[in-house]
């Protein structure tokens, strides 16, 4: 792996992603605007809202950057970009890493407005720091960036990228435990919520909720949410391919 070239391709997809507006406009205000309308739907019921947009705010993230992530990707390949890049002395690993940093510079920008305006606009009531919850939402980010890299090798078109998302998203965003605790659901679905990032996402989302001071619990789902963007990560630049067949 070399830097300056991981460096240099992350700096051509920024480049490349500041001359589309509406990507941009999708990845840092479709979650706040997500937020905004859970706000007014919970509008008679403060609490309510304080327990389910701490764990949105960790989900919208994931859900909007695996989105795009996989279609910008997939359309390097489609287009040929991918393989003359490969073509050149660029390996793998730099390629995914350098896609990594690029969209990870959007996730930290999307993470910091949808956790601001969570904060100091829609008053979302929270015990511990707000630099934890800035974190947390920023490790959502970066796994969804690193799915939506892995499952784009495994696309033949951005429509099958978008159908990866109901494969993918959609399971996890029910067995995280937003709906129901994951403690009270039958014995095989609580198993398989127990080996899903998301799962300690959103436990991550509300430890900072309910306790003051950093838990265990919070350093716990911090690591395993980290651990599987990197393990992912690795995983894509494994089965990266040159071209779509």
């Amino acid at each position: 792996m070399n830097a300056t070239r991981t460096l240099a391709t992350a700096r051509r997809v920024l480049r490349q992603l500041s001359h589309d507006r509406r990507t941009i406009a999708l990845l840092l205000f479709v979650p706040c605007l997500l937020l905004v309308l859970l706000y007014f739907v919970f509008d008679a019921s403060p609490s309510s809202f304080d327990s389910i947009g701490a764990s949105l705010l960790g989900i919208f993230p994931m859900v909007t950057m695996f989105l795009v992530t996989s279609i910008a990707t997939l359309r390097e390949r489609t287009s040929g970009t991918l393989e003359r890049l490969l073509s050149m002395p660029l390996g793998k690993p730099d390629l995914i890493l350098g896609y990594a940093l690029a969209f990870g510079v959007l996730a930290i920008a999307q993470a910091a407005l949808a956790t601001g305006l969570a904060l100091w606009a829609l008053d979302l009531d929270f015990a511990g720091s707000p630099w934890l919850l800035l974190l947390v939402a920023l490790l959502d980010a970066l796994l969804g960036t690193a799915l939506g890299l892995f499952v784009s090798a495994f696309a033949a078109s951005e429509f099958q990228a978008v159908q990866f998302m109901p494969a993918v998203i959609f399971p996890q965003i029910l067995l995280c435990g937003l709906f129901a605790p994951r403690d009270t659901m039958q014995p095989v679905l609580e198993a398989i919520s127990n080996v899903l990032p998301m799962s300690y996402a959103v436990d991550g989302m509300n430890e900072v909720l309910q306790h003051t001071s950093v838990s265990d619990d919070f350093i716990r789902d911090a690591i395993i949410v980290a651990a599987s963007a990197l393990l992912v990560l690795t995983l894509g630049a494994a089965t990266l391919r040159r071209r779509t067949p």
